[in-house]
């Protein structure tokens, strides 16, 4: 075999991609759809709370297109990182989809499970041996973040991707992955080159998020062969270029030249981009290195709270202008009120947007301030009723706060919705985000089939 070709419809399963561009893809004979489902980039929240970061009808509006043509063209299709956060609540969201489109289509195919969840007595047992090392600047892991987390998952690599496709499952669904491999697995399996596989495989995770204009809801098309690979987008629109390319090659990583994942890392030293034609670019060089010993990424959340926001604007340039002065005071009268009654433990902010709202984390930033400013006050608490009293108090007063210079005694803010204030229900944050020495890469990855035939 000679050259693999991967289509790669979407950024993220859900995001939806052209059909024109699409049937562009199947018209080049792709060996493997591959799509990737997930991301950690919508935060703690979707892990934490069982619940897809992507919609229903979305989904499976993708995926009835993609498995009923795959199955048709006698490809695989393998979806990563299920439900977008990849624990078991997550797979299950994807396989009730899958399950529909089957009965729906009257499909006949083999399915392949991959579930990513971590046991937390196995979580404990390696923390024991000192098997698991925190990703900088992630703290060391504790036996309390352990029992607090809520759901744990660990990125599993190609390995058992590949246990699936020997086993002839037509479409692969998998827990938490370590995105390229859900591009790779088919090209190692078939002994093209790791390096160049996985490379190829952390581009076509975006799909045309690598051409430009980029976009993450249009398709893109890899062919792989012994010794590089060419990418191309699918749509007339968009292009190819080697700095398109090379800039997503360092798309969320801290090193330019070494992309850590399951078991190495990609080394990029003497990877060359070559614009083949106006929308086609060939990459070479690029090779895998292997770690002495295999780790597997963690990630786990833990419930903070409960959070209620109001969102408010404000156009005074008196109380602009005294605006840090303002929300000061208003913290400090709202801490003072309820520790009368003994509430301490809350959290408490203002983001000022149109005054750093954004910037303002960052030490020394420029400051700008607009003429006018929108207000997000967060509250969040042991529960829903105390986050919403919380967040009322706040709200009221700095609506009414009587600032030196204020003319109106009308109120300070004004409100774009009725109510002002949201319940936004529970928080999460991370609390495990480590490495794991791991013996076998596929141990702790099972695998479950089902058969369907015209649809059951």
């Amino acid at each position: 075999m000679e050259e693999i070709r991967i289509l790669s419809p979407t950024a993220i399963l859900g995001y939806g991609f052209p059909v024109e561009s699409f049937e562009e893809g199947m018209k080049r004979r792709p060996h493997v759809i591959a799509v990737d489902a997930g991301s950690t980039d919508p935060g703690p929240y979707y892990l934490g709370a069982g619940k897809s970061f992507t919609d229903y009808n979305s989904v499976k509006r993708d995926l009835e297109i993609m498995i009923p043509a795959a199955i048709e063209a006698g490809i695989p299709v393998i979806i990563g990182t299920g439900g977008g956060s990849g624990a078991r609540p997550h797979v299950d969201f994807c396989e009730k989809i899958i399950r529909s489109i089957a009965k729906e289509n009257a499909l006949t195919f083999k399915l392949a499970i991959i579930y990513s969840d971590m046991d937390k007595t196995v979580v404990r047992q390696k923390l024991a041996k000192g098997e698991i090392t925190p990703i900088h600047p992630v703290p060391e892991l504790t036996e309390a973040d352990i029992e607090n987390a809520v759901h744990i998952v660990a990125q599993l690599g190609e390995e058992p991707y590949i246990q699936a496709l020997e086993a002839g499952a037509d479409v692969i669904l998998a827990g938490r992955s370590y995105d390229p491999s859900v591009f790779a697995a088919l090209a190692i399996k078939e002994g093209f080159d790791k390096g160049l596989a996985i490379h190829l495989g952390k581009i076509l995770e975006c799909a045309s998020i690598a051409a430009t204009p980029g976009s993450g809801s249009d398709c893109m098309f890899g062919y792989l062969h012994k010794d590089d690979f060419v990418l191309e987008p699918l749509s007339p629109l968009r292009k190819c270029t080697t700095l398109s390319v090379a800039a997503h090659t360092l798309y969320e990583k801290t090193n330019p030249y070494i992309l850590p994942g399951p078991g190495g890392a990609i080394d990029l030293h003497q990877s060359v981009f070559t614009q083949i034609d106006d929308n086609k670019v060939k990459v070479c060089g690029s090779r895998f290195v292997p770690t002495e010993d295999y780790f597997v990424k963690l990630e786990g959340v833990k419930r903070k709270g409960y959070r209620t926001v109001s969102i408010a604007a404000a156009k005074d340039p008196v109380m602009i202008e005294k605006i840090d002065a303002i929300v000061e005071n208003v913290r400090a009268r709202v801490v003072n009120n309820f520790k009368l009654y003994g509430i301490t433990d809350f959290f408490l902010d203002f983001k000022i947007y149109g005054k750093n709202g954004v910037m303002g984390m960052f030490p020394n930033s420029e400051t700008r301030t607009a003429h006018e400013l929108c207000i997000i006050i967060e509250a969040v608490a042991d529960s829903q009723d105390q986050a919403d009293t919380i967040c009322g108090f706040a709200r009221s007063t700095m609506l009414h706060y009587g600032y030196e210079g204020r003319i109106s005694t009308a109120g300070n803010l004004a409100f774009p919705f009725s109510p002002s204030d949201f319940k936004v229900g529970e928080v999460y944050e991370f609390c495990i985000y480590h490495l794991m020495k791991v013996e076998d890469p596929k141990q702790y990855f099972p695998i479950t089939y089902s058969q369907f035939t015209n649809g059951n």
